[in-house]
């Protein structure tokens, strides 16, 4: 529990907002976090508090950014629908067409749209990685390229939980005319348009106190947390020989909190390890969704992320996660197993341990929470859950006076 104070906004109507957010730091373990809710375009919650540093005390500031694991996804996301809206790839083209080498073992017709839906079947490398491995991007695209695929494309999905964007990041180096790693191309396209701070492979001017020290977990914990991660995915990651432990074991750590040390915070790992603020990735969810469309999705792009996921031939069960999902561009989309905004045209990324950003187009809402220390659920984390509700439960009871 953090006794350090909550600092930042909410307008009218969304003083509940605060409430919960304080009730996380008093009595739901949240060491530091913050959130930020975008509503019709304004910033109506803007919220920062607890501790960055845990072990020095340092508290939480406006500018505190964090590892926001697989939230990180929404970002690349973001960038490999500019690609596609540049022109630059086709949904339904074999990733084959910009990347030969990719067609090995199989893949020769393997789409983008399959690729970016996890129905690929690439979620498992088999060539051991690690940060030295991962900074030869050379090397990696040789790897990932050989790589066989665990099924027939488009016959099922599963989370591609680290290598959908080092794929991403390969076909963006193939398309972009001055073949930008995807870190480099999020930087300058994305959140330097927007005025905000995020990265994936932190550059070397940003210090250790403008980061928020993440406490982890130890992954055997998962034993002691039947009831918010399905059995079925805790027996799996106990067995090596199993899809998902290949697919989340690789690069293997105990405590995913190491993708926020140095070495492996340092190299692109567009699907894990992306480090910035609430407010970066509330303010690109909401320049998708508003009407100045200052990042250039084409409205045919947007369309695709919008629409309802196709779930692939044998149904939506994911083969990794053990639980029904839905995918779409490289988002994760409502499902069965994880609902989230007001309808199936929402659209976003959670990250392990708590952080979660979306957007919601037809409330005209985006949200990111991020969070310093990570919690075992599969989804749904009541801290991150309980701000979410009353979110929109502000929303509920004052929609027409908060309008405009």
């Amino acid at each position: 529990m953090s006794s350090s104070p909550v600092s930042g906004f909410v307008t009218d109507g969304f003083e509940p907002v605060r409430a919960a957010f304080e009730k996380n730091l008093r009595r739901r373990g949240e060491i530091g976090a913050a959130l930020v809710v975008r509503y019709q375009g304004r910033r109506v919650v803007d919220l920062w508090g607890g501790l960055r540093d845990a072990q020095s005390g340092d508290a939480w500031s406006a500018n505190t950014m964090a590892t926001v694991f697989s939230a990180t996804k929404g970002v690349a996301a973001v960038a490999m629908a500019m690609a596609c809206s540049r022109g630059w790839l086709e949904l339904d083209a074999p990733v084959a067409r910009y990347w030969p080498e990719f067609a090995q073992n199989g893949k020769n017709e393997t789409t983008v749209r399959q690729l970016f839906s996890h129905q690929a079947g690439l979620c498992a490398i088999d060539a051991s990685l690690d940060t030295r491995k991962l900074s030869d991007l050379d090397g990696l695209a040789t790897i990932l390229a050989r790589q066989r695929p665990a099924w027939k494309s488009g016959t099922r999905h599963g989370y591609h939980a680290f290598s959908l964007g080092w794929y991403q990041n390969e076909l963006l180096r193939r398309v972009d005319p001055i073949a930008r790693t995807l870190g480099r191309f999020v930087q300058e396209e994305i959140f330097d348009c927007l005025g905000q701070s995020f990265y994936i492979g932190l550059p070397t001017d940003v210090t250790a106190t403008d980061l928020a020290r993440i406490v982890g977990f130890n992954a055997l914990s998962g034993l002691m947390h039947m009831g918010s991660i399905p059995g079925a995915l805790i027996f799996a990651c106990l067995c090596p020989t199993t899809l998902t432990f290949r697919t989340l074991a690789n690069p293997f750590m105990i405590d995913p909190a190491h993708l926020s040390k140095p070495g492996f915070r340092d190299v692109e790992i567009p699907s894990a390890n992306g480090i910035g603020t609430a407010r970066a990735l509330a303010a690109m969810y909401d320049a998708l969704i508003e009407g100045e469309n200052v990042l250039g999705i084409r409205d045919t792009i947007l369309a695709e992320i919008t629409a309802a996921a196709v779930a692939p031939a044998t149904g939506s069960m994911d083969v990794v996660l053990k639980t029904p999902t839905a995918y779409a561009m490289g988002f994760m989309k409502p499902s069965q197993g994880f609902s989230f905004g007001s309808s199936e045209r929402s659209f976003g990324s959670p990250g392990v341990g708590g952080s979660f950003a979306f957007a919601d187009p037809d409330k005209r809402l985006a949200y990111a929470y991020v969070t310093n220390r990570l919690m075992l659920h599969m989804f749904n984390d009541p801290r991150e859950k309980s701000l979410r509700d009353a979110c929109y439960d502000c929303l509920a009871n004052n929609g027409a006076g908060l309008s405009g």
